[in-house]
């Protein structure tokens, strides 16, 4: 049994984008939620200067100091010695090392001065200082 349509009217050519458009705010929700998960950082304020371009072949490592004075190498909180130890493994027989220390502004230059000795007797030859582009 077949079903005639004796109007005169057309099929509709429209497409539903109710379902679209359903799918879509549920992923914008879940990208909402997670997204600030994905960035795992430590809160230093960093000093603001001007904006200097770094160079892009060289094998780079971020050394953050947070306001107490703690080290952290890649995200990964280290001691004084366990620091010695990973820089020395990381700067060993490369000649593009360098290491990028993101030091709140409240570390006293004392604390400051010791990484960089670290890092000195470390094989670190390349160091910079990070900081926020600022007026």
């Amino acid at each position: 049994m077949a079903f005639q349509n004796n109007s005169n009217q057309d099929m509709m050519s429209e497409i539903n984008v109710t379902p679209l458009v359903d799918v879509m705010l549920v992923l914008l929700v879940v990208f909402i939620v997670t997204a600030p998960l994905l960035s795992q950082s430590l809160e230093v304020n960093l000093p603001k200067t001007a904006a200097v371009a770094t160079r892009m072949d060289t094998k780079q490592q971020i050394l953050t100091i947070n306001a107490q004075g703690g080290v952290s190498l890649e995200s990964i909180s280290l001691n004084d010695k366990e620091l010695a130890q990973q820089l020395a493994e990381s700067a060993a027989g490369k000649d593009h090392f360098e290491l990028h220390i993101h030091a709140d502004e409240t570390v006293p230059y004392g604390r400051v001065a010791q990484i960089m000795a670290i890092a000195q007797h470390a094989g670190v030859s390349k160091l910079s200082f990070m900081t926020t582009a600022g007026q």
